[in-house]
């Protein structure tokens, strides 16, 4: 049994009062802690090691860069990394997509969307759309331009009085609704729920809809109906309305496509990518655009907005080379069938604990939502704070799996499996066993139904 260390006093104020064994290394799926313990990242952290932990292909790209130049201000000179990280990414998405404007991080990104078609609409004399609609629950970032496009008022509600809050309509959970719809109808509804509020605020005041293809944080990898995507599109041309993906967590190869979008189709105007694209080695983050939109800016004097390390030598390196091992690796076909075998089992472990309401999501983005009661879906009484602790009770077997509440779901409990794309069927095997053991444990000390 390694001995637990001894941590001193720290100054940092992330959370309250949690601390955490200090990290040693990390390596493929796993880190090491200064006390000897072994933990199995099985979320990729907050869903960004799509590739695993000190990829040597990786590192050796960024110190190769790093002999170079780690910094080069994009107003003053172009860089090679930044360019052939564009090159690549356009390669990769949805025909047409092909201007790209780098970034540091998903709120970066997303925020950097609304900015982008707030200018197109002005510069093309739509000045009067200035409202963005997006879902609730949904998490789009922690800014305060992403965050007014953010479905959870508690994130939000403190910062209220300092930004514009945006509309919203129903994620669509309709794995939950108890009528006589098929769930194509369903997802009809859900998607028309979208030209209602479209109506209800003006269409002429409505620049764009922003969604997550997959779900992210806010619905545990919620997936809609395959007949909603198909509807939002076809809604949003009626109404000349930008249509915005924001693959931040869906994106860069995780669900078993580049794009989770690309599951259906799915084309968006504008779309928003992070955490995976940089995989965890550097800041990264991107907005990818066709030029039938930025071709307007660049006539009206240029995009007006940027950040300091916007295309960034070093961080653009490290994404260069993260694609590079997915390709090398097959990590994106990998993800589509690794993804098959954990929603498989994940499944297996639902027939046990029939407390676990739901298994959802594609590829290596896989979420579950736990409930008191699986015939009413009667939520755990959010006193017991059942997500966070399924989440102790993994952790202290070695396994780092995600869940966070957010206002829309304050009485709903969802956990998030996402293992880096590297990950194996044994590596599955025991991430699963794990899980099992710890749905075990909180069904016994919450009175949940388990199936003997």
């Amino acid at each position: 049994m390694p001995k637990l260390e001894v941590q001193p006093p720290s100054h940092l104020f992330y959370l309250p009062t949690l601390r955490r064994p200090r990290v040693a290394r990390a390596e493929g799926i796993y880190f090491w802690t200064n006390d000897g313990r072994r933990f199995i990242d099985g979320s990729s952290g907050p869903m960004v090691a799509n590739i695993g932990h000190s990829n040597r292909n990786v590192l050796d790209a960024m110190k190769r860069q790093m002999d170079k130049a780690t910094f080069a201000y994009r107003l003053n000179f172009e860089n090679e990394p930044a360019e052939e990280l564009a090159r690549e990414l356009t390669r990769k998405l949805p025909e047409g997509m092909d201007r790209i404007f780098f970034v540091s991080g998903g709120s970066e990104a997303t925020e950097s969307c609304i900015k982008l078609a707030r200018q197109w609409a002005v510069v093309t004399g739509q000045a009067s759309r200035r409202k963005v609609i997006s879902r609730f629950p949904s998490y789009h970032g922690g800014t305060l331009g992403s965050l007014s496009v953010t479905g959870d008022d508690a994130l939000a509600e403190t910062f209220f009085p300092m930004m514009r809050v945006m509309p919203t309509v129903p994620a669509p959970t309709a794995w939950r609704d108890r009528d006589n719809l098929s769930m194509e109808q369903r997802g009809i509804r859900y998607a028309n729920m979208l030209e209602e509020k479209i109506l209800a605020e003006g269409a002429e005041d409505v620049l764009a809809f922003i969604m997550e293809p997959i779900g992210g944080a806010a619905t545990a990898a919620l997936v809609a109906p395959e007949s909603y995507y198909p509807r939002i599109r076809e809604i949003c041309d009626r109404y000349g309305i930008l249509l915005i993906h924001d693959e931040v967590m869906s994106g860069a190869g995780r669900t078993g496509k580049f794009l989770g979008g690309d599951h259906w189709n799915c084309k968006p105007d504008i779309v928003a990518l992070a955490k995976g694209l940089g995989s965890g080695y550097a800041p990264l983050g991107a907005l990818a655009a066709p030029m039938r939109l930025v071709e307007p800016l660049l006539d009206s004097g240029g995009f007006q907005h940027g950040h300091t390390y916007a295309g960034n030598p070093l961080a653009c390196a490290a994404g260069l080379a993260v694609i590079g091992e997915m390709d090398r690796l097959h990590l994106i076909s990998n993800a589509a069938a690794m993804g098959n075998v954990l929603i498989r089992e994940l499944k297996a472990l639902q027939k046990r604990f029939p407390f676990v309401a739901d298994v959802r999501g594609r590829g290596l983005l896989l979420g579950a939502e736990m409930v008191a009661n699986p015939e009413t879906l009667r939520p755990i009484d959010p006193a017991r704070k059942a997500t966070q602790r399924l989440l102790e009770l993994a952790y202290a077997r070695g396994l780092i799996i995600y869940g966070r509440k957010v206002r829309g779901g304050v009485d709903s409990d969802n956990f998030m499996v996402a293992p880096p794309m590297i990950i194996t069927r044994e590596q599955i095997s025991t991430i699963v066993a794990i899980i099992g053991d710890s749905l075990e444990a909180l069904g016994a000390e919450l009175d949940l139904p388990v199936e003997r």
